[in-house]
């Protein structure tokens, strides 16, 4: 299996990471200070499953010096996606796969409408993981798994490959009966944590302690799956619960991605998931009170984060 990882951040460079390592054929697609880093020092990995580091490292900052390849992996930030997805078309073959790994729900149809629906597969990934400088990936928490499938649920055989290539890089894997739900699933759970802790910009264990942080999580929880059950995705059977549950369960010091970037000043995904929540419960006609409320109140770090607003 040839596979190209398009985006070399912590998703990216972990998932590709633990591809490679299992000695299948991959690509990293990637710019500027990574694509030197990965060049001269190679991809490195510190992981609470045992560090690792691909030397050699096939990279490039040009698509259209690869093959087509059997799998994209597009693990690029959310407000990448459109971009990426022009990009990637010199790597797609008949069967190529195209693998989103964002958080949020609309990369799928964002990846589709400019490159076919018989090319995308609908993908999640579960990993507290950051970037310690270029090419260099730190897994923080939680056990890395990935989930994925086509867009219509059937069991094709580039799924079936790919889930067996992910098992033998040691990763849990999973192929849902139904993708976009098990996509809302995550999303309803990192949307809601990821606003919630930008905005009061603690960490998990605060946020779930706090009996305040903790009725603003949960009602921010109760809005995502409102929304979800107004355009017809079936999320699981006491969702909400099971993600305070989860959220009990993790590291008291941890954070998520979206958060970080906001209070180190960079742009973030806000608009892909809080945003996602305001317009698509706008859409559908349900109320989104608290999630607007975190939403407007991170708008302007956004703003500024990209040089739209300046004070």
């Amino acid at each position: 299996m040839r596979v190209a990882v398009f985006g070399v951040g912590a998703v990216g460079g972990y998932f590709g990471g633990r591809l490679a390592q299992a000695g299948y054929d991959v690509t990293f697609i990637a710019r500027g200070a990574t694509l030197e880093a990965l060049r001269q020092e190679g991809l490195q990995v510190e992981s609470l499953q045992g560090d690792f580091t691909i030397w050699p490292v096939q990279a490039t900052g040009d698509p259209r010096q690869v093959e087509p390849v059997d799998v994209v992996i597009v693990a690029v930030k959310s407000w990448q996606v459109p971009e990426a997805a022009e990009a990637i078309r010199p790597l797609l073959g008949p069967e190529t796969a195209v693998l989103p790994l964002q958080n949020g729900v609309e990369a799928p149809d964002q990846l589709a409408a400019a490159l076919g629906r018989e090319h995308v597969l609908g993908g999640l990934c579960r990993i507290i993981a950051s970037v310690a400088r270029p090419g260099h990936v730190r897994h923080l928490g939680m056990e890395p798994a990935i989930a994925f499938g086509e867009l219509d649920n059937r069991l094709s055989p580039r799924v079936e490959a790919l889930y067996q290539a992910f098992v033998a890089a040691g990763l849990q894997v999973e192929v849902p009966a139904d993708i976009v739900a098990a996509l809302w699933d995550k999303f309803l759970f990192v949307t809601a944590w990821g606003g919630v802790g930008a905005v009061t910009r603690a960490p998990v264990g605060v946020i779930r302690g706090l009996n305040e942080t903790r009725q603003l999580l949960l009602q921010a929880l109760q809005e995502i799956e409102a929304v979800a059950q107004a355009r017809g995705v079936t999320l699981p059977a006491g969702a909400v619960a099971k993600k305070l549950a989860f959220l009990d369960s993790l590291p008291p010091a941890g954070t998520t991605s979206m958060q970080r970037d906001i209070a180190g000043g960079r742009p973030s995904e806000l608009e892909a998931q809080t945003g996602a929540v305001v317009r698509l419960g706008r859409a559908a006609g349900v109320p989104t009170p608290a999630n607007t409320a975190i939403y407007h109140s991170l708008l302007p770090l956004e703003l500024r984060a990209r040089g739209e607003l300046v004070w």
